[in-house]
């Protein structure tokens, strides 16, 4: 299909042509770093960027740090595709985790998608560039989505930068966060110590549940977690402790049943310790659900770029976290691929806030930000066509990540 393959070289142009623009909007962002839903600078200079640059932009959208920007129309049927950027930072350590980059690369694949509809000359679909605040277990797309955000929505897409490889569907894992208060009653820890309750008791049993459970379940499963408060005073029969846990498993099913155990063990140290306890959910997210029919556009457009993926072999025995983006594919069809920077430190690390500030890594980000442009307009070109596989994949994903 030529006007397909004309379309993609449009796009590509057009990120090439905005390239140093797009690099100051991203140093712009790893310059001011914010924490999530504070992000009141990279909000205003991304809105303002997609705003010159012809979008309409919705500020404030939702949350105070989130926006949506769009151009075209889902008129007779057509496809709105959407295009994911974060941009909050981590504390002290700044952008570890390359927000930077990823709203670099949104911008930039949705520069090159409008280029592309503008000079086919006729309705593609519309296109929604969406700014996502507080990925760093803020949960803002959650907040999205229960505004109803993905309700038109046909697909979404983002990239995500990490240490040296090209990954298209890296396994991100389902979280749950949460805390267990135990409630004893305090006492002279000399004095008359029978006459307290020991909530410290309470949550070493917790803790040591826990750690010894951790070696009965499944090598998959990843169970972490600290005693915040301990006490006030060694001479203080602690009435009160808080230990907070975090639980991952590659599907929401699993973290089911994981949840179940981790409040078995809880409730049992309460029990023996003669406390009170309760528990307290935060913000946890879905494990990411990648759309094999978009997968393979997004990778062939990659590898004609010049991109190498690694083997799926290879990323089986990888280590993961977790992303609020899992949540974004349990709404609508969508990918979350890596790419790599040339750099040995990791996410989360000093060294990876040097990388991702790095010119050196504009080049892999503009190539993310081409390859998204030529998938969305892929799904545009190709239509009902590849967007009843898209959906069909979808269906099926869900049947088995729900446990229907």
């Amino acid at each position: 299909m030529a006007d397909r393959e004309g379309a993609k070289q449009k796009a590509c142009e057009a990120i090439d042509k905005a390239a140093t623009d797009l690099h100051s909007l991203s140093q712009e962002i790893w310059k001011n770093p914010e924490l999530g839903y504070k992000e009141y600078h990279a909000h205003q200079v991304l809105t303002d960027f997609l705003e010159k640059n012809g979008f309409n932009v919705e500020r404030k959208f939702v949350v105070d740090t989130a926006f949506r920007a769009t151009f075209g129309s889902q008129e007779h049927g057509g496809i709105n595709a959407c295009v994911i950027c974060e941009y909050d930072a981590l504390p002290e350590i700044g952008h570890a985790c390359g927000h930077n980059l990823i709203a670099e690369a949104g911008a930039g694949a949705g520069l090159g998608i409008k280029a592309a509809m503008e000079a086919a000359g006729r309705p593609l679909g519309k296109l929604t560039v969406l700014g996502t605040p507080a990925e760093e277990g803020g949960g803002g797309k959650i907040k999205l989505i229960d505004a109803g955000a993905f309700k038109d929505v046909d697909l979404a897409m983002m990239v995500h930068p990490m240490n040296s490889h090209f990954i298209s569907s890296m396994p991100f894992l389902a979280i749950e966060r949460f805390d267990v208060t135990f409630h004893g009653k305090a006492s002279h820890a000399a004095y008359a110590p029978w006459e307290g309750v020991n909530a410290l008791d309470a949550a070493v049993m917790f803790y040591q549940g826990m750690s010894v459970m951790r070696q009965q379940v499944k090598s998959t499963w990843r169970i972490h977690g600290i005693i915040s408060n301990g006490g006030a005073k060694p001479n203080i029969i602690p009435e009160k402790t808080v230990v907070n846990y975090q639980l991952r498993t590659p599907t929401e099913v699993e973290l089911s049943e994981l949840k179940e155990r981790a409040l078995a063990c809880a409730e049992g140290a309460a029990k023996a310790t003669g406390c009170t306890m309760e528990y307290t959910y935060h913000c946890g997210y879905s494990n990411v659900v990648h759309n094999k029919p978009l997968v393979k556009l997004f990778v062939d457009n990659a590898e004609s770029l010049g991109v190498n993926f690694m083997p799926e072999s290879e990323v089986a025995k990888m280590s993961t976290g977790s992303t609020d983006m899992g949540n974004v594919t349990y709404e609508v069809p969508g990918i979350h691929p890596m790419f790599g920077l040339k750099t040995h430190a990791v996410n989360h690390s000093r060294g990876f806030t040097d990388a991702t500030g790095a010119s050196e890594a504009q080049d892999p980000t503009l190539v993310q930000a081409k390859a998204m442009a030529m998938t969305v307009l892929d799904v545009f070109f190709q239509g009902e066509d590849i967007m009843k596989q898209i959906r069909e994949g979808f269906e099926e994903d869900m049947k088995k990540n729900k446990g229907k």
